[in-house]
């Protein structure tokens, strides 16, 4: 095998050095990646993605999004998309993928008029000195005797317009056998019939202000909060960081939820009854804490850990599908594998602590989200809530005595059972092994890296 010389090493890292650089210089300033249809504000010279601007000025936006400078005119770049087109065809891994692509599209069109409004005038404080009675809790709707919802409070609330010495602050908390709604935040009455109590949260919900969200339904009947469609799943970002950033297997589910038509609510209704099945059920996850802090309000003591769960709110039912959503897709990704619905990809050694899931094209080669079962919280009697298999990391398994492989079986059309990849290595790659031999390929490289210069010189 020839080895590359000194002087063609050298080039190789001053290439490298170069695009890392021009990768660096060509980032949005609003999304933070390689720029995208770029636009340049005036007079400040900032530039972003078309899209971004668009959307910077859709949610009200009124000054340049990076400097917060004054500024009116947004144009498209013709200089920076010579030097992004340049980049890409030395380096096309970095392209964006096509469902960004297409996002971006609907947003932005090349050559769309742009134009920053003015900074409105500020709008005046509010004058709390008038309304001393904001201080005071006011009657909830069942408060009143002959209310219409034909139930009256045991304990109604003095009007701080009637009686002021009586009225109740609101500093002192809830007034006795009320509290606030988790969703509207208003006063409710606990004992009403239409009050419905979170078993997750310990929050109760009013079932009046808003409907669909006031309310605490039956746990396999709960909407996940803000992940009413697929749209909505894919433009969360809690998705990404349930796979550690990695876009590509991301995308790979993306798509196939969309070709299969699952919905969130769909994929949530899973996880609970994959919960359910477990030994302990849903108390390991409520005593590690995953439902505490979610609601702004003061929420209510859960006197029983281990009583049966009916109820549940919007925002618990979407931490339950955000944690369970990795395992839930390790499961159906097997089962979609096995019809050939999907192609099965060799497990990267690395697993999902791999420094590179965000190179595109290894992670379009390997798999990395390869634990089938996550780290779960402990219970009060020590026991973890899981299967009944041990958890491996990347390619290995724990193995008895005479050899077998502990843990699941590879039954076909188990829900519950992750792929035991026999090859992990199929390739053959070796952590020594020397560079390739450098080819035309190379040779092509050196000479864009040279025209990229020509190209930086004169913007310069």
């Amino acid at each position: 095998m020839t080895l590359p010389s000194s002087s063609t090493t050298t080039a190789m890292n001053k290439y490298s050095v170069l695009v890392e650089d021009l990768v660096q210089e060509l980032q949005c300033g609003c999304c933070s990646e390689l720029v995208y249809r770029p636009v340049v504000v005036s007079p400040c010279q900032h530039f972003f993605c078309g899209s971004c601007c668009v959307l910077w000025i859709k949610n009200g936006g009124t000054n340049c999004p990076a400097c917060r400078g004054v500024s009116t005119h947004v144009t498209s770049s013709r200089p920076l998309q010579t030097m992004l087109d340049v980049l890409l065809r030395s380096d096309p891994s970095r392209t964006r993928t096509e469902r960004e692509r297409m996002q971006a599209d609907e947003v932005y069109k090349p050559g769309q008029p742009m134009r920053i409004p003015a900074p409105r005038e500020p709008s005046p404080e509010p004058n709390f000195n008038d309304t001393p009675d904001w201080d005071y809790a006011r009657p909830c709707p069942h408060c009143a005797a002959d209310n219409q919802f034909g139930w009256a409070c045991p304990q109604p609330i003095v009007d701080y317009a009637t009686d002021p010495e009586r009225a109740w602050h609101v500093d002192d908390g809830a007034p006795p056998g009320h509290a606030y709604c988790g969703n509207c935040e208003s006063l409710l009455a606990l004992q009403a019939p239409i009050t419905t109590k979170c078993d997750f949260c310990q929050v109760s919900f009013c079932g009046i202000s808003v409907h669909g969200r006031c309310i605490a339904l039956p746990l396999n009947t709960q909407q996940p909060h803000d992940m009413n469609d697929l749209g909505d799943f894919v433009q969360s970002s809690e998705i990404y960081e349930c796979f550690d950033s990695n876009f590509v297997e991301v995308e790979i589910l993306f798509d196939y939820l969309t070709t299969r038509q699952i919905t969130p609510k769909k994929i949530y209704r899973d996880i609970v009854l994959h919960i359910q099945a477990q030994p302990h059920g849903f108390r390991p996850l409520i005593e590690s804490g995953v439902f505490a802090e979610i609601h702004a309000i003061t929420v209510g003591i859960d006197e029983d850990p281990g009583a049966i769960r009916t109820r549940i709110c919007r925002h618990c039912a979407a931490d339950i599908l955000l944690w369970g959503l990795k395992e839930w897709w390790v499961r159906e990704r097997e089962i979609a594998i096995q019809k050939g619905l999907l192609q099965r990809r060799p497990d990267c050694e690395a697993g999902s602590s791999c420094s590179r899931q965000k190179d595109l094209a290894h992670t379009k080669e390997f798999n990395h989200v390869i634990i089938g079962t996550p780290v779960l919280p402990q219970s009060s009697t020590g026991d973890a809530l899981s299967r009944d298999d041990t958890s491996h990391s990347g390619t290995s398994n724990a193995a008895d005595s005479s050899g077998n492989v502990q843990g699941r079986s590879n039954a076909p059309g188990d829900r519950d059972n992750d792929h035991i990849d026999d090859n992990p290595d199929p390739v053959g790659r070796s952590a020594n092994a020397l560079p390739p031999v450098l080819s035309e390929e190379f040779n092509q490289a050196v000479s864009t890296a040279l025209l990229m210069s020509d190209v930086v010189s004169a913007l310069d």
